[in-house]
């Protein structure tokens, strides 16, 4: 009876592993990611706008909206990149569709749990939320420290601080304290790694930018360089006041130390004024997530200091603005270039973007006292057209067979992925 229910399980997870979601284990996660961002913030502008009813957890609404922020929108993302760049940094094979069906549905299976938690207990949320948290450095771990150049552990440690804050959340609800100091720690953990990642990412995004400059118009054009000395620095700022943060909330060092961070991060932004190809799209949205982050640790360190606004004005900054626009970024450019396809020339892009960007500064700006109260609700509003332009585009490219004659998780067959090639398919939808 055993073995048979075994088999019977192994052939239907083959047959979901056949559907083109899980080719490759970024398609499903950056879908949940895009889907967490739309509708758990959706769910969450009825609460504050008519008192519709919030998922029972641990900690109340508050605590359940900054985890689901954290360890839903931003785990999704962060899985999905770990999981497909990891081979390709290591020259190792990529992740079968069996790991991209296991991640799919831990990820949901922690959802679910930590959603119903207030019928189900503390317990079953504890356990999917810090067993998917764990499973990624358990993944792709020995790969990244196997490899002999190391130059990607980083996202090892990154990994472990994310997987450890899962933990700290889920034994505060256990123990029935506030947990959410928590998940604010980890949103510095995620501020961390979008730095960590930023700076691979336009390694080339920026690059491509200035070959197009040399081909058109500028021959000497410079050579973008990510310095790690600087990025090293931020992050050690970053990582620095999260701790202060987490164990002396709104301390005057906590607040130096924040302002330090923002400094840090700006001084990153000395690499990147190389002319007309920051005018590009593409590199033009990752300097800006480099301006939220920095202002984001400056709202934190004179919120601090003087007192005058609440810590969530600098936290909104960091997590819907600095955070939610990397993640836009890389669910745009590496669904894309890891389906087969060009960078999406269209306007729906830096429309997206731009309303990404307002959402993080209207929510902030709500966060000032005299603000007026449409702010919060605009913020929210459009971070959920955001994310449904998202969808709408790029859903079909993610569920949808690669039109391109490559598989798994292969880059685009064309040589340069600054233009547009034809969708064909993938467009006939939009």
């Amino acid at each position: 009876m055993l073995s048979d229910a075994l088999a019977f399980g192994r052939r239907a997870i083959d047959r979901v592993a056949r559907h083109p979601l899980f080719m490759c284990s970024f398609r499903p996660l950056f879908l949940a990611a895009a889907l967490q961002a739309a509708l758990g913030l959706s769910l969450w502008l009825v609460f504050l706008g008519a008192g519709a009813a919030i998922p029972a957890v641990a900690g109340g609404p508050v605590a359940w909206h900054a985890h689901e922020l954290v360890f839903g929108f931003g785990l999704a993302a962060v899985a999905g990149f770990i999981a497909t760049a990891v081979p390709e940094f290591t020259a190792t094979s990529a992740f079968g569709r069996q790991i991209a069906v296991a991640l799919a549905f831990g990820w949901l299976a922690a959802r679910i749990a930590f959603w119903l938690s207030g019928h189900l207990g503390p317990w079953p949320a504890a356990v999917t939320n810090v067993a998917f948290a764990a499973a990624l450095p358990a993944l792709v771990g020995p790969r990244l420290l196997r490899d002999p150049h190391r130059r990607h552990r980083s996202f090892v440690w990154g990994l472990l601080a994310l997987a450890l804050a899962a933990a700290g959340y889920h034994v505060d609800a256990l123990r029935g304290v506030d947990p959410l100091r928590w998940s604010v720690a980890a949103s510095s953990v995620l501020a961390c790694l979008v730095l960590i990642a930023m700076s691979r990412v336009s390694m080339r995004i920026v690059n491509d930018a200035l070959d197009e400059v040399r081909a058109r118009s500028d021959p000497d054009a410079p050579e973008y360089r990510a310095r790690p000395p600087r990025r090293n620095l931020a992050i050690f700022a970053i990582a620095l006041h999260a701790l202060f943060e987490w164990s002396s909330p709104g301390s005057a060092v906590g607040g130096w130390i924040a302002l330090a961070a923002a400094a840090a991060v700006l001084g990153i932004l000395n690499d990147w004024h190389l002319g007309r190809a920051l005018w590009n799209r593409w590199p033009l949205i990752l300097y800006a997530v480099y301006w939220l982050l920095a202002l984001g640790h400056a709202a934190l360190g004179i919120s601090a200091l003087t007192h005058a606004f609440g810590s969530g004005v600098g936290r909104h900054l960091i997590t819907v603005g600095a955070m939610g626009l990397s993640v836009f970024a890389v669910l745009c450019i590496a669904g894309r270039i890891h389906s087969g396809l060009a960078l999406d020339a269209r306007p729906w892009v830096p429309t997206a973007a731009a309303l990404i960007v307002g959402a993080a500064l209207a929510r902030a700006a709500a966060g000032v006292p005299g603000m007026p109260a449409w702010l919060l609700s605009s913020a929210g509003v459009a971070w959920v057209i955001a994310w449904a332009l998202y969808l709408v585009r790029m859903g079909p490219v993610l569920t949808g067979p690669r039109v391109d004659g490559g598989g798994g998780c292969d880059e685009a067959r064309e040589s340069s992925h600054s233009s547009r090639a034809p969708d064909h398919a993938h467009d006939s939808t939009t």
